[in-house]
C-alpha cells in the first residue's frame, strides 16, 4: 500500500534555508568521504518538515549529489574487488528495506544497526585506535551490501555497514573514499523510485529541491578539498567518528519514536 500524498513543506524563508543548509552539509560529506553519511543532513531538515518528506526530497538530490562527484571519484578511485561484492548485496537490501518500509518497525532496525556500529568503533578505540589491515571476505561483503541496502532505504543510512566492511581493508583514502562514492551512485539510484512511491512528493516538495540543487555543485567541490588536505590517518579516524554521530543520531531515533 502506497503512503498518502504528503502536505509538504511550506517554502517559507526558513524551509529554504535550511533545507538548502542541509543539502550543502550531506553534498559536503560526500565530497570528502565518498557518501554514506547523508544522516548528518537530517536533524537540520526535521526542524522544517516531518522525516517522510525529508525523505522523499532527498531521494533524488542524492542522485545529482552521485553524478557531480563522479567528477573528483573517477574510476581509478574505485576498489572494483570489493564493489563486485558488496553492490548485489546492496540491491537485495534496497528491496528487502522497501518491504520493510511498508510492514516492518524500522525503528528497531535503526536500534539495532546504531548498537553494532558504536560496538564496532568500540572494539577500534579498544584495540589503541589503530589500523589493522584485514583481507577480504566475500561472505562478509555480500552481508555488509544487504545491510547497507536495509538502512539507506529506511532511514538514508547505509554508510555504517559499508564502512565496517571496507574501513578493516586499509584501502587508500582515495580508493577508499571513490568506491563509497560509486556503491552509494548505485544504491541512491536503485532507491528513488521506491522513495517516490512510498512519499509521492508535493508541488513544494519539487520546488525545494529545485532550490536546493543549487547548494550541491559548492557541498561536494568544498568536501573534495577538505578530503585533499586530510592525510590517511585523519581521513580514517574522522570516519569513525563520524560513524559514532551516525550511530547515536540512528539510536535517537529509533528510542524517541518508541516513546513518543
Amino acid at each position: 500500500m502506497t503512503l498518502p500524498q504528503l502536505s509538504g513543506p511550506e517554502l517559507t524563508v526558513m524551509t529554504i534555508v535550511v533545507a538548502f543548509a542541509a543539502v550543502f552539509l550531506i553534498a559536503f560529506m560526500k565530497g570528502a568521504f565518498g557518501g554514506g553519511f547523508s544522516i548528518v543532513g537530517i536533524p537540520l531538515l526535521s526542524i522544517v518538515m516531518d522525516p517522510v518528506s525529508a525523505g522523499g526530497l532527498l531521494a533524488p538530490l542524492f542522485i545529482a549529489m552521485d553524478l557531480f562527484a563522479l567528477r573528483y571519484w573517477k574510476p581509478s578511485t574505485w576498489s572494483r574487488p570489493d564493489l563486485v561484492r558488496l553492490v548485489p548485496g546492496l540491491l537485495a537490501g534496497i528491496a528487502l528495506g522497501y518491504g520493510v518500509f511498508r510492514v516492518l518497525d524500522h525503528r528497531a532496525i535503526s536500534i539495532v544497526m546504531a548498537v553494532i556500529t558504536l560496538m564496532f568503533v568500540g572494539l577500534w578505540l579498544l584495540s589503541g585506535a589503530k589500523q589493522v589491515t584485514r583481507e577480504r571476505s566475500t561472505p562478509k561483503a555480500i552481508t555488509a551490501g544487504v545491510a547497507s541496502g536495509v538502512t539507506t532505504m529506511v532511514a538514508h543510512s547505509g554508510g555504517p555497514p559499508l564502512a565496517m566492511y571496507l574501513l578493516p581493508l586499509g584501502l587508500s583514502k582515495e580508493v577508499y573514499a571513490g568506491t563509497t562514492s560509486l556503491f552509494f551512485t548505485v544504491g541512491n539510484a536503485t532507491k528513488a523510485v521506491p522513495w517516490l512511491l512510498l512519499v509521492r512528493p508535493t508541488g513544494s516538495v519539487w520546488a525545494l529541491m529545485g532550490i536546493c540543487l543549487l547548494a550541491i555543485p559548492a557541498g561536494v567541490f568544498s568536501g573534495w578539498r577538505l578530503h585533499a588536505r586530510l592525510d590517511q590517518r585523519q581521513v580514517y579516524r574522522a570516519c569513525y567518528g563520524l560513524l559514532v554521530v551516525t550511530a547515536i543520531k540512528l539510536l535517537w531515533d529509533g528510542i524517541s519514536g518508541y516513546l513518543v
